[in-house]
């Protein structure tokens, strides 16, 4: 029905202002316009999750299914009991804006897969989707509330400095105004930084970056060191600069891409315990001697009450028909595998860290093993290949150890903050 020709309506339809006084229709107009306006306001006054809770208005609001600024309703025992590792990938078109974009300005140039010349997009489509329950959708807001005054550190190697970046864009999402974001040292974000600190100031939040491939001291050598000899890996000692990760409230840790021959032994690089080199020791034992003293200090300088302790999982490299120096790639590879049979098996460390934290669980720490080479192990289309940064020479080895961002860690941040609302984390007052 139109309202604006009412000629156009039958006789005994039309609206006819002879029902009114011309005071009458005076207040009704008053009383149009104050209405008007009052809705006006309600509607843009009111935070959008207000309105989606009401029925009319869920049904004209867009919803977005996977990022809200309500706080989640939480099912501890659920979310305790569900194994998030184990699932699969679902195509999901609508996932790919979830979050953020390319344009975030905490990502590496190398990460970002579309700027550097990569046309298919079909990595952003896919979602992972545990099998027994459902992995909560991420809510920038209610993270950085609960984490307000608090810090969130990364310590690792450059794969941890994916995941880190992923969660910095993340949490942005929920910032509006970029500019109380920033570097609180003025350091530039370039991957060559050893350590990064990004403030969230209206939150009084840090999430800082430490780059420390082995976790564990890289020193110098001792007197009489045998001939060859370059360095040392002291297992038994972990870096000095974990004094700086005992304030935090939740510590991401993951190391495993350094440990092997061609960044040790090929290097000129042994394993030292205490004042003793040992030009035997083999990888696998030298790494496990370095979860345990990982272990021991978790033991003796960690807050039960306050120290939120993460060890993330391997995170698999994709290279076919070749190592990374000899011509392997993976940028023929645009959405996840699905034959199982093509899987890696997975690498014992995983075994040794699931360990490592069960012992400290049972000492009542708050330590968690997130464990994400599976879900990984799938995506051998989520790498930059020969996407690399402006600049790269034409001929470099393509990069199939890293990953484009938005994209896997995202999931992987996910599944931290899972891990987080299963345990009802909110950071203590201070």
């Amino acid at each position: 029905m139109d309202l604006l020709q009412p000629n156009s309506l039958p006789p005994q339809n039309t609206f006819s202002l002879s029902f009114f006084t011309r005071k009458q229709f005076t207040h009704f107009s008053f009383l149009f316009f104050f209405l008007l306006i009052l809705v006006t306001s309600f509607l843009i006054f009111t935070p959008s999750y207000l309105l989606h809770s009401l029925a009319f208005f869920s049904l004209i609001f867009p919803k977005n299914q996977y990022y809200s600024t309500t706080a989640p309703t939480i099912d501890i025992h659920k979310l305790k009991a569900c194994d998030f590792s184990n699932g699969e990938w679902v195509r999901d078109e609508s996932y790919k804006g979830r979050l953020y974009t390319e344009e975030c300005p905490f990502l590496d140039p190398g990460f970002r897969c579309r700027r550097n010349g990569r046309s298919d997009l079909d990595y952003l489509n896919w979602r992972w989707q545990p099998k027994e329950c459902h992995l909560p959708r991420f809510n920038a807001t209610d993270f950085l509330e609960r984490s307000r005054n608090g810090r969130i550190v990364f310590a690792g190697d450059s794969i941890g400095r994916n995941q880190w970046e992923s969660l910095l864009c993340m949490l942005a999402h929920g910032v509006s105004n970029m500019s109380t974001i920033y570097e609180e040292h003025g350091n530039p974000l370039t991957k060559h930084k050893g350590y990064l600190s990004i403030r969230f100031h209206d939150y009084n939040l840090t999430v800082e970056y430490f780059r420390e491939p082995f976790l564990v001291v890289v020193g110098r050598l001792p007197k009489n060191a045998p001939q060859g000899v370059r360095g040392v890996i002291r297992v038994d000692k972990l870096r000095w600069l974990g004094s700086k990760w005992t304030n935090s409230d939740i510590l991401v840790f993951n190391t495993g891409h350094w440990w092997n021959r061609d960044k040790t032994v090929k290097m000129g690089f042994y394993f030292q315990e205490k004042e003793s080199i040992n030009m035997t020791m083999n990888i696998t034992e030298a790494f496990q001697r370095s979860l345990t003293t990982w272990k021991s200090w978790v033991l003796q300088n960690l807050d039960p009450r306050k120290n939120h302790v993460f060890y993330r999982s391997y995170s698999p490299v994709h290279y076919r028909d070749g190592a990374w120096n000899d011509g392997g790639h993976c940028d023929s590879n645009t959405s996840p595998e699905t034959d199982y049979t093509k899987l890696e098996t997975v690498t014992s460390n995983n075994l040794y860290v699931s360990n490592v934290i069960k012992q400290i669980e049972n000492k009542n720490k708050k330590a968690y093993f997130l464990n994400i080479t599976y879900l990984t192990e799938f995506r051998k289309d989520g790498h930059p290949s020969k996407h690399r940064e402006p600049g790269t020479p034409v001929e470099a080895p393509q990069d199939c150890s890293h990953w484009c961002l938005p994209g896997v860690p995202d999931t992987w941040n996910e599944i931290l903050y899972a891990h987080l609302l299963s345990r009802d984390f909110k950071v203590k007052l201070k």
